[in-house]
């Protein structure tokens, strides 16, 4: 047993959804012409992001956890994750602030754009029905790695087949260490699909 829950204890904490903003970017420097910008551009749009996306919330959750005495698990509860969501809603929209004042393509305002819609999502659904917001990153870079080919007109076949595989660990790793069921994970995951290709093609 505990050689399938370790696995599934590391991709559950690696692949976390504060870090899907920042993949978005790099496979944007990557894999589209934006790869031609200035190192130095790169890395200041990509320490922002990490700043806005990762950093600061990060800050706030413990900040939130310390004041009002939770667990990491008190904040799992369905009727907390709001408050979770909202630190990240309002990070987001901060950093999405910030990126339009300095004139960024609208590709990478896009990025942002399609988290948010995940984080607002997750937050309307999760009054009714708790869905896994891990399954719904990794569905986000599908969607967007579906998006981007259509729009920069690139073989997406072998990232997506990546991709789909990460997809498919991290919701067996959620329901082999019983944090979510087939149903959150599989909702969570078209949850994410849906706003990667809607956030950023439209």
């Amino acid at each position: 047993m505990k050689t399938i829950t370790y696995p599934a204890q590391l991709l559950s904490a690696v692949f976390r959804p504060a870090f899907y903003p920042l993949v978005g970017f790099i496979i944007l420097f990557t894999l589209t012409y934006l790869s031609l910008l200035p190192m130095f551009f790169k890395l200041l749009v990509l320490a922002t992001v990490y700043l806005f996306t990762i950093a600061l919330p990060y800050l706030l959750h413990l900040v939130t956890r310390k004041i009002y005495g939770w667990t990491r698990h008190d904040m799992s509860l369905q009727h907390r994750r709001s408050i979770s969501y909202c630190i990240n809603i309002a990070c987001y929209s901060c950093c999405m602030t910030l990126c339009q004042s300095m004139r960024l393509p609208a590709i990478m305002n896009a990025i942002l754009m399609a988290c948010l819609m995940v984080q607002c999502s997750c937050v309307i659904v999760n009054i009714w029905y708790k869905v896994s917001i891990r399954s719904a990153g990794t569905g986000l870079i599908i969607g967007m790695l579906m998006a981007y080919s259509l729009i920069f007109h690139f073989n997406p076949t072998w990232w997506l087949c990546g991709a789909i595989l990460l997809s498919g660990a991290v919701m067996s790793s959620r329901m082999l260490l019983g944090h979510h069921s087939l149903g959150q994970v599989l909702s969570g995951t078209a949850i994410g699909i849906a706003c990667g290709l809607m956030g950023i093609v439209l």
